[in-house]
């Protein structure tokens, strides 16, 4: 009897470890006591679960035009994050991947929008809010009709503001596009992106983000982004949900 116990109790023990629940995987926290986080297309609620306990520090989402296909960031949606403790990053997309959509009174109105989405979803004065550049923009038009855009983006914002913008402006685009927005002070952030090969971007580290890859510790489609210093986030009053 004593040495069937004896075979039986590890056995039982084996089972009983290998049925308990495995701990939820933890984003390693970057060098140098940076800010690490994920953009991401969709509602950050419906992977609720995922975000929770990740070591995430921000979630960055989206402002759109109507027409947009894809949901723009909501009032529950930024409570739930900021209840979670993770910060908010705020960037406007739409058709910013084609060079056609870029001038001054595209910039005006995109400024205008995200003005009003921002003031909904209760986006606090003095944050950012990033406008994206999202292709590998040349000097003719990094220096034309993106500059132009640029412009009308500060002039929407202060329209907005009653005189004096009540957001900073971020750019999101390659190292060529950062340098030149933020060299004119037209940009008061930077955020690159991962495309690596687009101008400019192999030697540019006056970033505020800098985009990375997905990590396959997260199910869901997104990039992985670090931060350094002041980049723009902000938080918002959790009244009615939490992740």
């Amino acid at each position: 009897m004593r040495r069937r116990l004896a075979f039986v109790l590890p056995m039982l023990l084996l089972a009983a470890c290998s049925s308990a629940p495995q701990p939820r995987p933890v984003i390693a926290p970057p060098v140098g006591g940076r800010a690490r986080g994920i953009d991401m297309a969709l509602d950050s609620r419906d992977v609720v679960q995922e975000l929770k306990g990740s070591g995430l520090h921000f979630v960055a989402r989206y402002y759109r035009s109507p027409l947009s296909r894809l949901p723009p960031l909501s009032p529950d949606e930024a409570r739930a994050v900021s209840g979670s403790g993770m910060k908010l990053v705020a960037i406007w997309q739409y058709q910013s991947n084609r060079p056609e959509h870029f001038s001054y009174e595209r910039g005006y109105a995109d400024a205008i929008m995200a003005y009003q989405q921002a003031r909904a979803v209760g986006q606090p004065n003095g944050s950012a809010i990033y406008f994206a550049v999202d292709y590998n923009a040349p000097e003719r038009d990094i220096f034309g009709a993106v500059q132009q855009y640029f412009r009308g983006i500060r002039a929407g914002l202060t329209a907005a503001g009653g005189g004096s913008p009540p957001y900073r402006v971020g750019v999101y685009g390659s190292g060529a596009v950062c340098t030149y927005m933020k060299g004119l002070q037209l940009a008061n952030y930077t955020w690159l992106s991962a495309s690596a090969a687009w101008s400019g971007s192999r030697d540019y580290n006056d970033w505020n983000i800098r985009q990375g890859l997905r990590t396959t510790l997260l199910s869901f489609d997104h990039d992985m982004n670090d931060a350094q210093g002041d980049y723009g986030g902000f938080t918002v009053p959790n009244r009615y949900s939490s992740l």
